[in-house]
């Protein structure tokens, strides 16, 4: 009788303990009211029952950011939410949990990230990270009529692969990342191709993760704005077969944190023309012909994209120069225009210390020669704010 008793009572205490297992595992948390993801879905950033809701997005599309560090002295959160990186002081309650809101946001995409101490970490409770060369943040997307092409919508998507290539001019292989478009797998169609190139500091990875081009893509296809297009993404820099991390152990990589990294030379200009547009017109089913030739780039890459052009004049009907500080000589500017290029596409923030000089000096000279141009100011700086509208606005003019 006692044994019946002793495994009765053991049987019970075992049902407490999967009971109270199961509820922790899948009792849905809470929505905060008045609050939304990242998305603005109302879900926990954490993907647990437990812990801080960060970031915390409001109806109001204020934000509230949170991070557990009872031991902490000083906490802030640093995001690029004004015309730089803008810092905000957090409070600690008598739980340890720090917290601040902020905004209201304009709809945007947004990094951020914690300094905990003279610390920078990433945000615990949100698994969404973006990489800016060897720089990481968190991310943020605040939803909205101005953000929406850079969502994941339900339409037909197109395919994002890594390709590995060989480059005779640089002397090894290199990773480049190519978008087909929807229905391209299937199809037998052939498409006209964007070289779509990162600035200084990024690599292949930059114009997906930064610069939400198969989304701004997916979107313009979908809704017709767009022709369907290739795009191809290389990495810009000279000396660097692919990006940290992505690249054959053993390989030296080049020191991205620099601007100077991709010029070398123009040894990268002499690549785009002789190895990567020659591999892609091998082995994709694409129009090969500059009526149905882009060449797009920011900041570095806007660099490489005007010396691509003046190097090979009859290669590409469109070009789009993104925030570049370049000088612009006007003489060598002559047997491109001999060209008729389809469109030359300019576009700066008019707070960009960097290049927006440079861009209006650009500008005057396509209107003395009587280019097809178009010049698009923005508001703000030299930031990946401006370059994803300049790609959403420019990808609609392309192969008209």
């Amino acid at each position: 009788m006692f044994q019946l008793k002793k495994l009765l009572m053991i049987f019970f205490v075992m049902s407490l303990c999967y009971s109270n297992i199961v509820n922790t595992q899948e009792r849905p948390q809470r929505e905060q009211p008045g609050a939304r993801g990242i998305a603005g879905r109302g879900m926990a950033m954490s993907g647990r029952s437990r812990g801080p809701v960060s970031p915390e997005i409001h109806l109001d599309n204020k934000v509230t950011f949170r991070i557990s560090a009872p031991q902490a002295n000083q906490v802030t959160v640093s995001g690029d939410w004004g015309t730089g990186f803008t810092r905000e002081e957090m409070a600690k309650d008598e739980d340890g949990l720090w917290s601040v809101t902020v905004g209201p946001l304009k709809p945007e995409f947004y990094g951020y990230a914690f300094n905990v101490d003279g610390v920078q970490v990433l945000d615990p409770a949100n698994s969404q990270i973006k990489r800016d060369g060897t720089r990481n943040a968190s991310v943020l997307l605040i939803p909205g009529d101005e953000s929406d092409l850079y969502t994941v919508k339900d339409v037909p998507h197109g395919t994002l692969a890594k390709v590995w290539y060989d480059s005779p001019t640089l002397e090894m292989k290199r990773l480049m990342y190519v978008y087909t478009p929807p229905g391209y797998q299937k199809g037998t169609e052939k498409y006209p191709v964007l070289y779509l190139l990162h600035g200084g500091g990024g690599d292949e990875d930059a114009w997906t993760t930064l610069g939400r081009a198969p989304q701004i893509l997916d979107n313009l296809i979908a809704d017709g704005k767009a022709k369907p297009m290739v795009v191809v993404m290389p990495n810009g820099n000279a000396n660097q077969t692919a990006a940290p991390g992505a690249a054959p152990a053993g390989t030296v990589q080049a020191n991205t944190g620099t601007r100077g990294v991709g010029m070398s030379q123009g040894r990268y200009e002499q690549s785009l023309a002789k190895d990567i547009v020659p591999y892609i017109e091998k082995n994709y089913r694409v129009t090969a012909n500059s009526d149905n030739r882009a060449v797009a780039g920011l900041s570095m890459g806007g660099g490489h994209t005007i010396r691509v052009t003046l190097e090979n004049p009859d290669m590409f009907g469109y070009i789009g120069v993104f925030s570049d500080g370049s000088e612009a000589v006007e003489v060598d500017f002559q047997k491109l225009k001999d060209k008729e290029p389809k469109l030359y596409w300019v576009g700066c923030g008019v707070d960009d210390t960097l290049a927006y000089s440079n861009s209006k000096n650009l500008v005057e000279m396509l209107k003395k020669l009587e280019f097809n141009y178009k010049f698009r100011e923005t508001p703000g700086g030299h930031t990946w704010a401006n370059w994803r509208i300049y790609l959403s606005e420019l990808s609609p003019l392309l192969f008209k």
